[in-house]
């Protein structure tokens, strides 16, 4: 049984530790806050990297993501080849008014177009302007943090084992032909160079 008063007592203890401590208050915005490195402030967009999957705007739960594209055709590489078609991005907004900063758009990108910046200094005076559309969203590229280091201790990522293979296996088969190549070359020569023979007969 609870001591009657018990949880009165935790309560003033709490009370008195706080009343005998010093206060720290920052001096905002003549102070900035040091966030930590995972602050979610605002969204930025690598356009770049964006293949118009639409996977962020189907998931967001706010609906507060607006993609619009259109299709081009790209030529074929080679003669006879077929016809290619690709999204080109026509607008990207998000309305932060809407926003939850959830991050699930972040989460959901499979091409790294997303990404969380730490500023937060973005309040407007019109909640219209809080729709930020694609250029001011890769404004907010510039500012968003550098990756963390890699452990040195941790083994190799796949791709970066798959992309350092497929290198590896395009310059040794570069040095092949390149080899082939000089061999071919050299037997060239070396049957330029011989003198031509003559039929045992003639004479």
């Amino acid at each position: 049984m609870p001591i009657p008063g018990s949880g009165l007592a935790k309560g003033l203890a709490v009370t008195l530790r706080t009343m005998t401590k010093r206060s720290h208050t920052a001096q905002y915005p003549d102070v900035q806050p040091q966030l930590p490195p995972r602050s979610r402030g605002v969204i930025g967009l690598f356009e770049e990297n964006c293949t118009v999957c639409m996977l962020c705007a189907r998931e967001c739960p706010d609906w507060c993501i607006y993609i619009d594209s259109h299709k081009e055709t790209i030529p074929a590489a080679a003669p006879g080849g077929r016809e290619r078609s690709r999204n080109v991005l026509d607008r990207f907004a998000i309305d932060f008014s809407l926003c939850m900063y959830c991050g699930i758009c972040i989460e959901v990108c499979p091409f790294d177009a997303l990404f969380w910046s730490p500023e937060f200094e973005y309040a407007e005076t019109d909640i219209h302007d809080l729709t930020h559309e694609r250029d001011k969203l890769r404004e907010w590229m510039w500012t968003v943090p550098a990756p963390p280091a890699l452990d040195p201790a941790a083994e190799e990522p796949k791709e970066i084992a798959a992309a350092r293979k497929a290198v590896e296996k395009a310059e040794a088969a570069a040095a092949a032909a390149a080899a082939a190549e000089a061999e071919a070359a050299s037997e060239a020569e070396a049957a330029a160079t011989q003198p031509p023979t003559t039929p045992e007969g003639d004479a």
